[in-house]
């Protein structure tokens, strides 16, 4: 998961997280199924941590998949951020630094949502996001240490097999 040289490489990748970056804006903002087209709804929030993840949970039987979608969809949702920001930008590469940036991105979603009355805000929501970059950051790492191991294990080899000859 090192970074390639050449400008292609990197175009690609920003390309990539850009896509995805769109992906997320639509979803948060303008998917319809999750009733982002409704201006007649009143508009709820929520400013008490843990108390929309309490009631998923303790409602799961009435909710049934809407909770496990709700409380999934907010965490793999961002899996993706965690993984590419430490791809483009070096900073991002130390976990408390990428938990910091999920957590600024998935306040400044959540305040747009709050300040146009679109989606909802809910604090659980930063809360779930943050886990998904940060899930995404381990899955960086254990492909990036895995990836390093091969490369290093290749080299080892080329070395042996020139002593033999």
């Amino acid at each position: 998961m090192k970074k390639r040289n050449g400008s292609q490489a990197g175009w690609t990748e920003w390309l990539c997280f850009t896509a995805y970056l769109g992906f997320l804006l639509y979803l948060v903002f303008f998917a319809e199924q999750f009733g982002r087209a409704d201006s007649d709804r009143v508009y709820r929030y929520n400013l008490v941590p843990f108390r929309e993840i309490s009631r998923y949970i303790r409602h799961f039987r009435a909710l049934g998949i809407y909770s496990v979608i709700n409380l999934a969809g907010n965490v793999a949702v961002f899996v993706p951020f965690g993984m590419w920001l430490p791809i483009l930008a070096a900073p991002a590469r130390k976990g408390y630094h990428l938990v910091f940036y999920t957590f600024l991105l998935s306040l400044m979603i959540e305040s747009v949502q709050l300040l146009f009355r679109v989606g909802s805000f809910d604090v659980d929501d930063i809360f779930l996001n943050t886990l998904g970059g940060l899930i995404g950051f381990i899955l960086y790492y254990l492909l990036n240490r895995g990836a390093e191991k091969k490369s290093d294990s290749g080299a080892e080899q080329k070395q042996q097999n020139g002593r033999t000859l």
